[in-house]
């Protein structure tokens, strides 16, 4: 708890601070990391929480130095594990929390303690192709252009307010492996430039729509 206050009382305090949660490979995490290195964002990462203690965007988060939670799903009860990553998220009490890679459904109750302050990055154009698997969703259905989309979350399953998207044409001999590959960097470049967005104050939220100022 100290370590996390004294993080947040440094003289960087008065940057755009993040909270990212991630499950995975925390390839996200590392765009959000290098765009701050390389100063195009004026925000700071105070801490990398994941549920699954085998997620290498926990390798990420202590190679760049930045703080980093294990929080544990597996095998506990979901409403401990719930308020758990509420308690911590609360004590930290961030400008922005990004899901880059969560593989959780959150709660009302935390989306509502946060609102207006959580994005989600998902492989899809929505409103198309919500939920799991949404590129093979995709192929299935036979689009010829996929996408990604960078979303506000609300209580639904990504069904949040779109604040930015990026298209990508669906090739002859694409299968799932080879879309998601060229889509991972269009994910990269919009989630960036729509945290800078935000650190910037230019969302503009109007009912279930933003307008970019």
């Amino acid at each position: 708890m100290k370590g996390i206050l004294s993080l947040i009382n440094s003289s960087d305090k008065k940057k755009f601070s993040i909270v990212v949660l991630a499950s995975g490979r925390g390839s996200n995490l590392q765009a959000i990391i290098d765009a701050i290195q390389e100063g195009y964002l004026n925000s700071q990462i105070i801490q990398v929480i994941s549920n699954k203690k085998d997620a290498l965007a926990l390798e990420k988060a202590k190679k760049a130095g930045l703080s980093f939670q294990l929080i544990e799903s597996k095998g506990k009860n979901r409403d401990l594990y719930q308020q758990q990553l509420l308690e911590q998220v609360k004590v930290i009490n961030p400008d922005l929390i990004v899901l880059a890679g969560y593989m959780r459904i959150l709660p009302k109750e935390f989306i509502d303690s946060f609102d207006r302050k959580i994005i989600n990055i998902h492989p899809s154009l929505l409103p198309s192709f919500k939920g799991l698997h949404a590129i093979e969703q995709a192929l299935d259905a036979g689009v010829k252009f996929i996408g990604c989309t960078v979303h506000f979350v609300d209580s639904g399953i990504d069904t949040g307010p779109i604040i930015l998207q990026a298209v990508e044409e669906v090739l002859a001999n694409d299968d799932a492996d080879s879309l998601s590959q060229r889509l991972l960097s269009k994910e990269h470049q919009i989630l960036v430039k729509a945290i800078k967005l935000l650190e910037d104050n230019k969302v503009v939220l109007q009912g279930r729509k933003t307008l970019l100022r």
